[in-house]
């Protein structure tokens, strides 16, 4: 029961995690880059679906509730940008995040011929699929980007914190991602659950919709979200140009620790046992 209230036990921990995956960072970078290339091989259009699928996807949402729900906003002090800026400061990083958890699932229980080798670091298999993830993340990103300079002629300044959020969901990613691993080698139905999760957790946070909109009643669920902190710290780098969310930040910022620390904790706690089940 102390080591979950010692702060010397976690410091221990992420000390740990950061030098284990600084030292194996070729391999986990060559292992990203093999799944995203591995992921096109053999198609026609390749790596043109890198592009164009999470395109379609953001297409898709903004023409349903920009275009057909005709939902006005923006152009006011208040709400600086349009509707499809505000949807996709959200969606974006959301459908990042929901791709890694998908990833981890099957991180461990995918390459069980790798988790019984002795010398094999088996804790870089969540984390390359954290970073393949975020590539998609990056290129929809630019697009994001391209559209706001185009539509509004200049960036706010806030997309300079751009690089402190990446971070804090990266090790809020890479935590989930070693929690999900490592369970699911226990529970093979995590990922099912996972799956659902991912699908009603855009509507369960203010992607498509202001938290004003809620009904008081509903509104416990948003505020207890934690992922709806992550969305509120992309909407004010993206969106509002300001910090619309000041209490998010320091939210984010504990959050994302905490998660990266717990998860690799307990990921280190089952490791020895994980090939003995697979």
């Amino acid at each position: 029961m102390k080591s979950l209230i010692d702060p010397n036990v976690h410091f221990s921990a992420l000390r740990e995690i950061f030098a284990l995956l600084t030292r194996h960072r070729q391999l986990t970078w060559e292992m990203a880059k093999r799944e995203i290339t591995e992921r096109y091989s053999g198609q026609v259009f390749g790596l043109f679906w890198a592009i164009g699928h999470p395109l379609f996807l953001m297409g898709i949402y903004v023409f349903v509730f920009a275009f057909v729900f005709r939902t006005k906003v923006g152009g006011t002090l208040e709400m600086p940008l349009d509707y499809t800026t505000y949807i996709l400061a959200g969606l974006i990083p959301w459908m990042s995040f929901q791709e890694s958890m998908n990833k981890s699932c099957g991180s461990i229980t995918g390459n069980a011929n790798l988790v019984k080798q002795v010398i094999f670091p088996i804790e870089v298999l969540p984390a390359k699929g954290v970073l393949a993830s975020l590539f998609n993340q990056a290129i929809s990103t630019v697009i994001l980007i391209a559209y706001v300079l185009y539509g509004h002629g200049s960036l706010p300044w806030t997309y300079f914190l751009l690089p402190v959020v990446l971070i804090l969901q990266t090790m809020a990613m890479l935590g989930v991602g070693y929690l999900l691993a490592s369970v699911s080698v226990f529970l093979r139905d995590t990922k099912d659950f996972v799956q659902l999760f991912g699908l009603a957790g855009m509507y369960l946070m203010p992607i498509f919709y202001l938290p004003q909109w809620v009904p008081t009643l509903f509104k416990p669920i948003l505020y207890f979200n934690p992922f709806s902190y992550l969305i509120w710290c992309y909407q004010d780098a993206l969106y509002f140009g300001r910090f619309e969310h000041p209490w998010a930040w320091p939210v984010l910022v504990v959050g994302s620790i905490g998660i990266f620390v717990m998860g690799y904790r307990i990921f280190r706690k089952l490791k020895p046992v994980l090939g003995n089940v697979l």
